[in-house]
């Protein structure tokens, strides 16, 4: 990866992490927990960027219990508001030996990522290092902030 794959992030104001079971149940209340916790920190159930990065979550979680499932190993999701304009959304799962491609790129399907890749600003995948199981698909959302809403 380049070296400014991981530009420096602003201060973080807010954050949610959760592990949930890598079931199909388990990738809908990912996409459940970060639509509230979205709506809690000001950006209401159907505004632009609580629909978009919901549609997010829920392709991010559903590719990690799909394609990221180790039996008994949970995924997690990680929800953070940088300054007042920046949303993130991270999934981690326990695979990190096939990696998501840009573009949806890689033989066995990957025409999710196109959604993804069409409402995040910018996403990308981090390996985790040698002997940690594992990889984390995040996406970034350049968001109005609380009360800029339409």
């Amino acid at each position: 990866m380049p070296a400014n794959a991981f530009p420096q992030l602003p201060v973080t104001v807010r954050t949610f992490t959760q592990r949930l079971s890598s079931t199909p149940r388990g990738a809908r209340l990912a996409r459940i927990l970060v639509t509230q916790h979205l709506h809690e920190w000001g950006h209401p159930y159907g505004s632009d960027a609580s629909e978009a990065l919901t549609l997010v979550t829920a392709e991010l979680a559903a590719n990690a219990v799909r394609h990221g499932r180790v039996p008994g190993r949970d995924f997690r999701v990680r929800l953070l508001a940088y300054g007042d304009r920046s949303l993130r959304v991270e999934v981690t799962d326990q695979r990190g030996e096939r990696l998501p491609e840009p573009g949806g790129r890689g033989g066995d399907g990957g025409r999710g990522l196109v959604l993804v890749e069409a409402l995040a600003t910018r996403w990308g995948v981090r390996a985790h290092a040698p002997g940690e199981p594992g990889k984390t698909v995040w996406a970034e959302l350049d968001a109005p902030s609380a009360g800029d809403h339409k």
